[in-house]
């Protein structure tokens, strides 16, 4: 692309002056980026995929565990038993330096082709940087990239690095394998709290939020590492969340998990609590008191949505009374057990609440011919019977969440036993 604005322009001229990459940078990247590995033969030889060197091992087993070195390149091995020959691997290696008063962040690919009994081979591109003013504005300079539904990186080695148009293309956010340490870095990152430390987060995300974003900046410069990383990392409106972030950062609180405490948040505002109060939100257990709210919410949307069913029931209550209001009264008992017809639309919504199955929501009220029947103990609920009025036997017995208790068999053989109340009531009814 050709470069339009000034700030592209004097880029494109500094990408051109930045040295190339050294020796020393070089050997790094290929000692850090990939695992070296050791080939064990089946006669116990292994291969070194650095350097080609084969030796007999001497102590299998504290080398499958730790791995060892080489004997001749001293490289660190993974040792491996595979019958395979040849290795290779692909990563990305970064040098953050700067360039007159820019931030640039580096990209190079890596490419590295092992072979046993024979020297490793690399090979190394630069393939993107990223440019970043002292005032957060950025540009990107990378090579051309082919066109691939599946891969977004098949870069094109032998392209010119010029400006490119989209510089917030998720490609050009590259989280490298490693990174050269030595780096350089501008006053005005130095200024707004950068102290070497990334935190988990992008360096290019990193600079360009405390450059441009005020919010982020204290964050950074308050600790508040793991709510900066949600800040940067999660669509949000950090204003709703930002009077209770600096009551953090006012007492000395260290939020160490920033969707937690934001959903948290979010709670406190919903059961009208004041979210100005260190009280609130600065919980010393945060997890407790988050899972303390989520708990409170559920209890409060389990009574609406009751109270949604007792208002739905009405109006189904008429349809369910002609249906089945002939099998009302029926008590069948051993005593011990007693189990009865329920007799309302808002019976259902309290059986299925109460039980955590489907009796209410799949709206088993308006079956013509389903009946159903509630067993309790003391007057505790302990399974829900269906009984199918065309063969007069139990379709379904089920305890809570569907699953059968140590009395159901007992249920089943006392509703069996009894059919003959339910079969009198319908006979009752034809002969009205």
């Amino acid at each position: 692309m050709k470069p339009r604005t000034r700030l592209q322009k004097e880029i494109a001229r500094l990408s051109k002056r930045l040295p190339q990459i050294s020796e020393k940078q070089e050997a790094y990247a290929y000692r850090h980026c990939f695992k070296h590995y050791g080939r064990r033969s089946a006669k116990g030889i292994i291969h070194c995929t650095e350097c080609g060197h084969s030796w007999k091992e001497e102590h299998s087993l504290a080398d499958a565990i730790c791995g060892c070195r080489c004997p001749h390149c001293g490289m660190e091995l993974e040792i491996l038993n595979t019958r395979k020959r040849v290795f290779r691997n692909n990563e990305y290696y970064s040098i953050i330096t700067t360039c007159k008063q820019y931030q640039v962040i580096r990209f190079f690919f890596v490419k590295a082709h092992f072979k046993i009994g024979e020297k490793a081979k690399y090979y190394i591109t630069e393939v993107a940087q990223r440019w970043i003013a002292p005032d957060g504005k950025s540009e990107t300079v990378a090579r051309l990239r082919s066109m691939s539904l599946l891969y977004y990186d098949l870069w094109s080695e032998y392209s010119d690095m010029e400006v490119r148009q989209n510089n917030q293309h998720r490609v050009y956010d590259i989280d490298p394998r490693c990174t050269y340490p030595r780096q350089r870095v501008i006053p005005e990152i130095k200024r707004n709290g950068f102290k070497g430390e990334y935190h988990h987060i992008l360096p290019y995300d990193l600079f360009t939020a405390i450059l441009t974003k005020p919010q982020a900046e204290t964050l950074l410069k308050a600790g508040q590492y793991a709510m900066l990383r949600h800040c940067l990392y999660r669509s949000f409106n950090m204003e709703r969340y930002w009077a209770s972030v600096k009551i953090c950062i006012r007492n000395g609180y260290t939020i160490k998990d920033g969707s937690m405490w934001c959903d948290m948040i979010d709670l406190l505002q919903h059961f009208g609590k004041d979210t100005n109060n260190p009280k609130y939100v600065c919980p010393s257990d945060l997890k407790a008191e988050h899972d303390k709210l989520v708990r409170k919410c559920n209890r409060q949307r389990g009574k609406e949505q009751l109270e949604e069913g007792r208002k739905e029931a009405k109006r189904h209550e008429k349809e369910y009374r002609r249906l089945k209001g002939k099998f009302f009264g029926i008590i069948i008992t051993d005593g011990t057990l007693n189990i009865r017809v329920l007799e309302s639309v808002a019976e259902f919504a309290e059986e299925g609440t109460a039980m955590h199955h489907c009796v209410w929501s799949n709206k088993y009220f308006l079956k013509e011919n389903s009946l159903i029947l509630s067993a309790t103990i003391d007057g505790v609920r302990i399974e829900t019977i269906e009984v199918s009025l065309k063969t007069f036997k139990v379709v379904q017995s089920r305890g809570v969440c569907n699953s059968n208790t140590e009395y159901h068999d007992r249920i089943v053989a006392l509703v069996d036993s009894n059919m003959n109340l339910i079969r009198n009531r319908m006979r009752i009814k034809k002969a009205a």
